[in-house]
């Protein structure tokens, strides 16, 4: 444990958490979301759950165990712990190079597949906050207004409840549009009225546009039509190599043949046995 993070659970009250206590939980999190707790994350899960015990009224962390794992616990508490343990980083157009291709490659070949027949349908998986999904949700407007006739659905999930709700709001420091130009912040945001705040907010068309849901990628789900494409990136790199390829093998049964799939810069699908072949760098097409 480091000074910083020692101090600060001794000036909690509490004791530290054992390497027993931090296995069991770090296993328990990995069977329940997926997710790999690696012991360097010890002193951060400590810290964070701080406030939830005080929350809870909890003395320590066996107390919170017990809870936790009771029937009650998991029924109401899961979604709380999820919140504290995950880090959500994200901004407008974040690596900007996937929307080209979804731009110049992917939009104009399924226009030409169908036309006005059908909606394009995008999932945004681990949506975090949202500036992923409206990102898209821009593009697929822009990309709407030169192809009369199209039209498009976007379902967002993530397993927090609380970045769900920020994303559902809209609501963002004026700040996190550094990267987009001045027409499509003045198309697509609306301007606080108290402009101390430096806050915009999507407009209501966009918001309305987007089906946020919670999703655990570990239990079981599917859709009742098949993709076009499916953006998960950056969620990833926080499960093992085995998980990884199971969430990806539920990504492919989700997707249209033709269909795209599009993952983060600093994940991999080198050595994995999966119906996809790449058309760009971390983009691949279902075949």
């Amino acid at each position: 444990m480091t000074a910083v993070g020692a101090a600060t659970i001794r000036a909690s009250g509490l004791a530290s958490m054992t390497d027993k206590e931090f296995k069991r939980l770090s296993d328990f999190i990995h069977s329940e979301v997926g997710i790999k707790l690696p012991s360097s994350k010890k002193v951060m899960v400590e810290a964070r759950l701080q406030k939830r015990l005080r929350t809870l009224g909890m003395p320590g962390y066996r107390q919170y165990y017990e809870f936790l794992f009771s029937p009650k616990g998991l029924d109401e508490e899961l979604v709380h712990l999820i919140d504290v343990i995950t880090t959500n980083t994200t901004e407008f157009f974040r690596e900007p190079r996937h929307f080209e291709v979804l731009t110049q490659d992917v939009l104009p070949a399924w226009r030409a597949a169908y036309g006005p027949a059908r909606p394009f349908r995008l999932w945004s998986a681990g949506c975090s906050t949202g500036e992923e999904p409206y990102t898209l949700s821009i593009v697929l407007s822009e990309f709407a207004q030169r192809m009369q006739g199209f039209r498009f659905t976007i379902m967002a999930t993530d397993i927090s409840t609380r970045v769900l709700s920020l994303a559902k709001n809209g609501v963002y420091p004026e700040e996190r549009l550094a990267k987009m130009s001045m027409e499509l912040k003045r198309r697509y945001f609306l301007r606080s009225k108290d402009k101390s705040r430096k806050l915009v907010r999507l407009v209501p068309e966009l918001r309305r546009a987007i089906d946020f849901r919670r999703l655990n990628f570990m239990e079981p789900f599917s859709f009742p039509e098949p993709l076009d494409t499916i953006f998960c990136r950056n969620v990833m790199i926080y499960f093992d190599r085995a998980t990884q390829e199971q969430l990806l093998q539920k990504f492919c049964m989700q997707l249209r043949p033709g269909g795209f799939l599009f993952i983060g810069h600093s994940e991999s699908l080198t050595g994995m046995d999966l119906p996809l072949r790449q058309h760009a760098p971390t983009v691949y097409k279902k075949i």
